[in-house]
Parts: C-alpha cells; structure tokens; sequence
C-alpha cells in the first residue's frame, strides 16, 4: 500500500489548554449531595456551573444534583430535573453558565464517556470534575478532566478523558472547614480561638519552608526561580512596619473585643431564655 493510502490516527488535544478554577462552596455541595443521596446510589452525579473567562480558565462556582441511574446496559438521566434546575438558578445569576459536571469517587469511573457526551451537548469543551468522598489516605482527590477525541482518518474512535490544572482556593475559615471535613470523625467543631491556633500553624509551617528555600537558593543548593523571587518581594514589601509591642497590642486589643462580642451575645441568648421561661409560667398561671 502507497504512503498516500495510509491512514493516520489522529489525536486532538484541543481542549487541553483549559485550566480550572473551583470555589469550596462546590465541593462543601458535592459532599452534602453525597450524604443525602438515596440508599441503593454509590455516587452522584451533578452540573457545574460557573464562566469561562478568556484565557481558557475555567471558573467553577456553583453546582447542583442531578437524578440519575446506572445499569448494566444503559445509564439513565433526569434530563427534564436538570433543565428545570438550570432556569432557577439562572433566574438568579443569569451569568452562571453550564462549564461541566461532576461525579463523586477516585477517578473517571465507568459511564463516564456517557454523561460526558450529553455535557457535551449541553456546552462546549465541558470539564468533568472528580470528587473523592472517602477521602483516602485523610486527602481530598479533587481532579478536573477534559475530553481529547481520537479519531482515524474523518472517523471518531473513542474519547479520553486528560487531566488539566485544577485551582482550589480557600480563605483561611473555609479551610478550616475544609480540614475538619477531611477528618472521618471529630469529637466537636473547633470553635473561633482553636480555628486560629491551627491557622497560625499553617503559617508557622509555611514561613519555615520559606526560610529553607531561601537559605538553600543562597547555599546555591538549588537555582533560583525569579518569579518566587518577585512574589516573596511584593509579598514581604506590602506587610507594615509595626513593632513588636505595637503588633502585640494590635492583637490584643482585637481578642478582646471578640471575647467581649462572645460575652454580649452569650448574655443576650440568656435574657432570651429567661424571658421565655417567664412568658411560659405566667400563661400557666
């Protein structure tokens, strides 16, 4: 056979330069979703919901389950329950657009392709968001994936699903949160003074690995990287200039007016149940 009758296998990787962005509110939903799903579902399947800003990253901010079954043939979807949902919550944010979908458990799992392609209808180049439920291990798989076409010749082969960068960004109360979901069992929710003690932790933890990369860099240990050089500067330069006396105070101060809030709001809840206590006797009476 001539090289001009041979035919290629072709791999597109178009949508490959996407990356994704995901708010913890979607994950803190994924996981509710999976608590309250029905007995006999191992997994939930749901759509993401968020915007594509124009250098292909995807901002994932709300999300919502959609009814769906699996069987040995065939899989099965509330289409009509999804197209319903997608109105409210576009009556209320009309900028929120269908990016994806998601799934629960380790990884792409079988059917996958099937929901995958409805998606793929729904919008273009849709992202398939992975959530590990069980956290393994005490971590959270979260993947994001995209689907890359291989076709031989004109004809369409088959998908697969490649990872692209996924971004979780936190604030310090939300990942505190976010920790204690992590853990299987607790004996109570951290309240506000324990939340910042692990949070000074984290930090403590994360200037010591500062230090060592810096001192390494100056050892020459390893090379430098001018863009962690640029964002230790910006970083190190926007902090005041406070004395050590002048900061203790500045905590302080703060301390105690969050205790002082507590102490009010405490008082104000007994006041409520005394009042209410006297309200139920002197009906009796």
């Amino acid at each position: 056979m001539s090289s001009g009758d041979q035919t290629v296998l072709q791999y597109h990787p178009s949508s490959t330069s996407l990356t994704a962005r995901v708010h913890p509110v979607v994950i803190f939903n994924i996981c509710d979703y999976f608590v309250r799903r029905p007995d006999q579902a191992e997994r939930v399947i749901g759509t993401l919901l968020g915007s594509v800003s124009a250098d292909g990253t995807v901002d994932i901010r709300n999300s919502y389950a959609v009814p769906h079954n699996v069987s040995s043939d065939q899989v099965e979807l509330d289409v009509n329950y999804h197209h319903n949902m997608l109105l409210s919550h576009q009556k209320v944010n009309p900028k929120e657009v269908i990016v994806g979908w998601y799934s629960t458990g380790f990884g792409v799992s079988g059917g996958s392709a099937l929901f995958h392609d409805f998606y793929a209808r729904e919008v273009q180049n849709p992202v398939h968001l992975t959530v590990d439920t069980g956290f393994r291990n005490g971590e959270a798989s979260i993947k994001a994936f995209v689907s890359v076409h291989l076709s031989l010749g004109e004809r369409q082969l088959a998908a697969q699903f490649q990872e692209i960068p996924l971004d979780l960004r936190m604030l310090e109360a939300e990942r505190v949160g976010f920790d204690i979901l992590k853990t299987t069992m607790v004996d109570k929710i951290p309240n506000d003074l324990e939340g910042m003690e692990a949070s000074m932790e984290r930090l403590l933890a994360l200037i010591e690995d500062v230090y060592k990369y810096v001192d390494d860099v100056v050892e020459g240990r390893i090379a430098p990287d001018n863009d962690i050089g640029r964002f230790l500067s910006e970083t190190v330069s926007s902090m005041p200039r406070i004395s050590p006396l002048a900061f203790d105070k500045l905590i302080n101060d703060t301390l105690q007016d969050h205790l002082l809030l507590l102490y009010l709001s405490s008082l104000t809840r007994t006041q409520l149940a005394l009042a209410e206590k006297l309200n139920t006797a002197t009906q009796i009476l």
